[in-house]
């Protein structure tokens, strides 16, 4: 028996009838549930399942008949709709219809969206010091629906903030959301770790949320303090003797430790990084003060500490000077003189006790260095210590590397065409030290740019520095010269070169432009005809130029590169939009020319709707058509022995409102252009009607209405003229109101 079932799903109140014909035919979706979470980006497939029938028909919709936005696959008794990748588009409450025989079976399951695919992220504001402020982001990035998003914020196993973003989304979009809290951190936090949990509740039964966490351990900061100094033997010295300084200082994390001298302007000078410092076979110049630094993220402090070392009476000198300037892979020789000594002995070292990267050669009041091949390693401030007697003398010698092997390099971003910005850049190749580098770029004798480079305390190489200017040349710079020309200062030192540049002459192009062409003899042609397309362009160099045809999607099909392109013996089906471009290594430019190759009218259609033979009172529309292309002139016409009459037409069709006896006749089309003209003619037929019974006159229909409106009107009139009559007044409304 025929039976009727009522489906609803309460959360949607969709209410929809299945016929069924048996309880033997069977229906089933997996998943099974009657709503599914999906997640955006991943991949959802619903099968649909069919029992209890051999060749069953499927179809799947949306509740809302909106796009399914995935596959649907059938095969045998089941059907499978993919979505892949899940998107906002698949949330709706999908329907699988069956139809087996006369039996239809429907089954539906909602498909809910969310995105909740990453782990909460832990930013912040700063270090973490003890007793300073410091802000603690949580953000959960790409989530959907973040009104059901709950962020909680633990310290070790305290909660410090719970979260919820009840207000509803605006625009169905995934958006990033995060909780912020703001604590002073102590010495007890040292070693704790933050949690940021991020819960999505995407269920309403007792199934459990989704939820992701994030650990970061809190390593909390304690600036360095205390810092301490102590010295051995004493802060006063003679020369040649040697000193050991060590230092402390408190902090989390432990500081690092740097010592340095304090120069005469006021400047640290870098010795160590080690907690203590040994100065050994001290001079004179080395007296001064001494600073000791801890420091560690979040602050540094400093102590200082006085040394004081005498001096001995006998005179050592140095050779070359106090600083000399060597060209890494060159040999320097360095010389220690003593004067007024007999037998004195000598001793090198570097300021710092590093290795000596040289060979040492002492002979009567002199020894040598020699420093062969210089590089890095040397750059070091070298003493000489010469010992005469029981005393004790030293002197210091400054070796500076550096850098200046080949002239700059000019190049530029691409060719130089007239009125288009180019990037000129000046390169100078393995430079050092390159906060010693100045480099100016000249354009015949004005100055373009210039620039100095800064200090980078972070590298110790040669490096490749370049200058960058952006300009619109012209035809005017053409045999102008570029100049790169890089200066390396050397202060109080000599070297050579001091300064390299090189040149380069401009050459400007110009982009093609006044293309122009001549088709001869002309643009519009008989069949059969000849042409001639001639195409020019200016430019610098002189444009290339290529002949193409437009075809009808829009893309250009290569014809000729020559500046000529002759047709011989036109067709029709050469009619179109020729394209020529004038191309050189500056642009393109481009003109178009429309051939029209034009044939006589032919496929002439003379047609009358809805018949040639119609009634008095009909409707006719006679229609002429030509299939010729380009258009031609159609003119519609209605013989008769005392003239022909031109019939006012639209697109060449023609409208008989209404056709009386006198619109039979001869109808004849005309369709003619420039090359000639074709005729057709029909015979319209207009027979009168037998009789008028069934005829109904629009203007009795008309006159019937008037009149079933009027005479009700007229009684009105005369009632309420009575009725004031007796009254002796008048009142609309109130004789409304009987």
């Amino acid at each position: 028996m025929l039976r009727k079932m009522f489906v609803i799903f309460g959360a949607s109140d969709i209410l929809w009838m299945v016929f069924a014909v048996s309880q033997a035919s069977q229906i089933d979706i997996f998943p099974s549930e009657s709503e599914i979470f999906a997640q955006i980006g991943d991949s959802v497939s619903l099968t649909c399942s069919a029992t209890g029938c051999e060749s069953p028909s499927f179809s799947w919709r949306t509740q809302m008949d909106s796009p399914l936005n995935g596959k649907v696959r059938n095969e045998g008794p089941t059907s499978t709709l993919l979505m892949d990748p899940v998107s906002f588009g698949n949330e709706h409450q999908y329907l699988c219809t069956v139809i087996c025989g006369a039996t239809k079976l429907e089954k539906a399951i909602r498909v809910e969206i969310y995105s909740f695919s990453k782990d909460p992220e832990i930013h912040l504001s700063s270090p973490p010091e003890v007793g300073k402020p410091v802000t603690v982001t949580c953000s959960v990035p790409d989530v959907y629906p973040f009104e059901r998003l709950e962020i909680e914020l633990w310290k070790g196993n305290r909660s410090m903030k719970t979260q919820e973003f009840l207000e509803p989304s605006e625009k169905k979009a995934q958006e990033t959301k995060s909780l912020e809290v703001t604590f002073s951190p102590t010495d007890e936090d040292i070693g704790k770790a933050l949690v940021c949990q991020a819960t999505l509740h995407i269920y309403d039964d007792d199934s459990p949320p989704k939820v992701r966490k994030t650990t970061k351990e809190l390593e909390v900061y304690i600036s360095p303090k205390d810092t301490a100094v102590s010295v051995n033997p004493s802060t006063r010295l003679q020369e040649g003797d040697s000193v050991t300084m060590t230092c402390t200082s408190a902090g989390l994390p432990a500081p690092r430790i740097l010592w340095s001298k304090k120069l005469d302007n006021g400047n640290l000078q870098l010795l160590s990084e080690n907690a203590t410092l040994t100065l050994i076979s001290m001079r004179a110049e080395d007296s001064g003060i001494y600073v000791c630094e801890g420091n560690n993220p979040v602050g540094k402090d400093r102590k200082e500490v006085k040394l004081i070392v005498q001096e001995k009476n006998f005179t050592v000198e140095i050779l070359p000077g106090p600083q000399i300037a060597a060209q890494i892979g060159d040999s320097v020789v360095l010389t220690c003189d003593v004067k007024d000594c007999e037998s004195p002995s000598f001793f090198w070292r570097t300021l710092i006790d590093s290795p000596l990267n040289g060979k040492v050669r002492s002979e009567g009041s002199k020894s040598t260095l020699t420093l062969s091949p210089v590089s890095f390693e040397n750059e070091h401030f070298y003493l000489c210590t010469a010992m005469c007697a029981q005393k004790k003398l030293e002197k210091r010698i400054q070796v500076k590397p550096y850098s200046f092997p080949s002239d700059p390099e000019i190049e530029m971003s691409g060719p130089l065409v007239s009125g288009n910005p180019v990037t000129v850049s000046c390169k100078v190749p393995n430079v050092y030290p390159f906060d010693r580098l100045e480099i100016e770029l000249f354009k015949g004798e004005s100055i373009m740019m210039n620039k100095i480079f800064s200090k980078d305390v972070s590298k110790k190489a040669p490096e490749t520095k370049s200058l960058e200017m952006t300009f619109i040349p012209t035809t005017e710079d053409t045999g102008h010269v570029l100049v790169c020309l890089a200066r390396l200062p050397t202060d109080e030192m000599e070297f050579e070169p001091k300064q390299r540049q090189s040149t380069q002459t401009l050459y400007v192009n110009v982009a093609p432009r006044d293309t122009s062409i001549l088709v001869s003899p002309s643009s519009i042609l008989e069949e059969g005809s000849s042409v001639n397309m001639t195409c020019s362009s200016d430019g610098l160099p002189a444009p290339q130029i290529l002949w193409s045809r437009q075809l009808s999607n829009g893309d250009l099909q290569p014809l000729s590169e020559n500046a000529t392109l002759t047709f011989m013996s036109t067709k029709m089906e050469d009619s179109g939009i020729y394209v020529c471009e004038g191309i050189n290594q500056a642009g393109i430019s481009r003109k178009e020319v429309k051939l029209i190759i034009q044939v006589a009218p032919k496929d002439i259609q003379l047609t009358a709707f809805p018949s040639e033979s119609v009634k008095e009172g009909d409707t006719v529309i006679i229609s002429c058509t030509c299939g010729n292309v380009p258009p031609t002139l159609i003119i519609l016409k209605k013989k008769a022995e005392t003239g022909d009459t031109v019939l006012k037409s639209t697109d060449g069709a023609y409208t008989i409102h209404r056709a009386q006896l006198e619109d039979a006749g001869v109808y004849q089309c005309e369709s003619k252009n420039e090359v000639g003209s074709q005729r057709r003619s029909l015979t319209l037929d207009v027979k009168g009607r037998e009789s008028n019974k069934d005829y109904f006159s629009p203007e009795l229909l008309v006159l019937y209405c008037a009149s079933s409106l009027i005479i009700p009107a007229i009684g009105m009139i005369i009632y309420f003229a009575r009725k004031a009559n007796m009254t002796g007044s008048y009142s609309l409304v109130e004789a409304q109101k009987v």
